[in-house]
């Protein structure tokens, strides 16, 4: 599916993309704040390292008349302190043992260097204040009289590890979160769109046979006009479809008095005149008439069919409703049709004037298209499936698709209306139940050689 395509895609891919971007740039802004303020907590403990040294090595400078050389350095860069009665630990600990600092007079001269300092470490002083080298932080102070100088170095190194460490640490949670965030999105999207899921649902159930107006109770407000609009194009097309049926259903009605009207005259005029060609025009009178009315017999049906109720409160027993079509077929003269019913009854709430139709037409178009002589055999099984079998000419694939339209006639010189299928298909559609043309027939069901002739299969709805 292109990402364009689904609403619910796009919805979720936009809101993640944005979180997930507020929180990179809400992570970025934090890591920088902190930096910052981990940068001015430095300072300051630098700041005041500083200012403490300063008086005690000032003091202890004072107490022990170290004024000559004995904590200077010699002109070679190292400590001439042989002489010194404290050993070199014990200053340390009390200047601290992780501090680096640099003691010079007022001349620049160096003074004392604490352990692990270097030189290099320290550019000349300029003065009270930050000072930042390539590789330390530094602060200088001067005592009040300008005697003394300190600069105390911080390497960056230790520095940047902790700014490291404090990045990571905001950084990993949100590998846990943007996840859980996305999930949770698209969660929340995919429930909040399953309205429009409904809607669009509803939507694939509706066709010519269900017109029903969309329930929008459940809707949300954004989706309650287009439900409104739907029900209204439903509603014109309902009326639509009702009057079209209803002009077939009353025309053909209408047409069914007259029509026998002038049957009987074309009757009576045959019977009356002594004219061959006048018997003979009268003859072809009546039978136009009579199929106007077989006409709009179909008619009639297809109008029951598309716009009446075709199913009953109470299921009844088939097989009563195709007895009683056969023996109809039976009283006009027409023996060809052999009926196999089960033994039990088989129930269904399809209305009995519907089974009666769809029985009705499917063995008029098998004994009009079938061999002239042949046997129409139906069948209904336990399973409420229903077969209509004849022999005859194969009908071609092509054709089948065809048939099923309304006013289409096979290719014969057969007299048909060429809606009995279509009364089919549509009692089919309405109910729910498949239909099957099988164009050469199977000889049997345990034999998968075939022969001529066509098979109709209707699943009829079991009760």
């Amino acid at each position: 599916m292109r990402v364009s395509a689904s609403l619910q895609t796009r919805l979720a891919l936009a809101i993640g993309l944005c979180v997930t971007g507020l929180w990179l740039v809400a992570a970025t802004l934090t890591a920088h704040r902190v930096s910052a303020e981990m940068e001015d907590v430095f300072n300051d403990g630098l700041k005041a390292t500083a200012q403490r040294l300063l008086p005690i090595v000032r003091h202890d400078l004072r107490e022990r008349h170290l004024g000559d050389d004995s904590w200077r350095r010699t002109d070679d860069g190292k400590r001439d302190d042989d002489d010194d009665d404290e050993p070199r630990s014990g200053r340390e600990a009390r200047y601290g043992e992780n501090v680096t600092f640099i003691l010079r007079d007022a001349s620049g001269r160096v003074l004392y260097l604490s352990k692990r300092a270097e030189l290099a470490m320290f550019p000349p002083f300029t003065g009270r204040g930050f000072v930042r080298t390539a590789t330390h932080q530094l602060y200088e102070d001067v005592t009040a009289d300008g005697n003394l100088s300190i600069a105390v170095a911080e390497p960056l190194e230790h520095r940047n590890r902790l700014f490291n460490r404090m990045q990571m640490e905001l950084l990993l949670p949100l590998l846990v979160v943007i996840p859980f965030s996305l999930v949770t999105i698209v969660l929340v999207v995919r429930r909040s769109l399953r309205p429009v899921r409904g809607l669009r649902q509803e939507l694939a159930r509706r066709g010519a046979q269900d017109l029903s107006p969309l329930r929008d109770d459940k809707l949300p407000g954004e989706l309650r006009p287009i439900s409104a609009g739907i029900n209204q194009l439903l509603n014109r097309l309902t009326a639509a479809f009702h009057a079209e049926r209803a002009f077939a259903a009353n025309a053909a009605h209408e047409l069914r008095t007259p029509v026998a009207g002038a049957i009987a005259q074309a009757q009576r005029i045959r019977a009356e005149t002594s004219e061959a060609q006048t018997s003979q025009r009268a003859t072809e009178i009546e039978v136009t008439l009579k199929r106007l009315m077989r006409m709009s017999e179909k008619l009639m049906q297809l109008a029951r069919a598309e716009g009446g109720r075709l199913q009953g409160d109470e299921p009844s027993d088939l097989r009563a409703v195709l007895q009683m079509i056969v023996q109809d077929f039976t009283r006009v003269g027409e023996g060809r049709i052999v009926l196999s019913l089960p033994s039990q009854p088989v129930l269904s709430r399809l209305d009995p004037d519907a089974v009666g139709i769809l029985f009705r037409n499917l063995l008029e178009n098998a004994l009009k298209h079938g061999a002239q002589d042949g046997l129409v055999e139906a069948t209904l099984k336990a399973d409420g499936v229903l077969c209509v079998a004849n022999d005859g000419p194969v009908l071609p694939p092509a054709a089948m698709d065809r048939l099923m339209q309304r006013f289409e006639r096979g290719e014969g010189k057969i007299i048909g209306s060429g809606l009995g299928l279509s009364i089919i298909k549509a009692i089919t559609e309405r109910t729910g139940m498949t239909l099957r043309v099988i164009s050469p027939r199977p000889a049997d069901e345990d034999d998968a050689t075939t022969q001529q002739g066509v098979q109709v299969e209707v699943r009829l709805p079991l009760a």
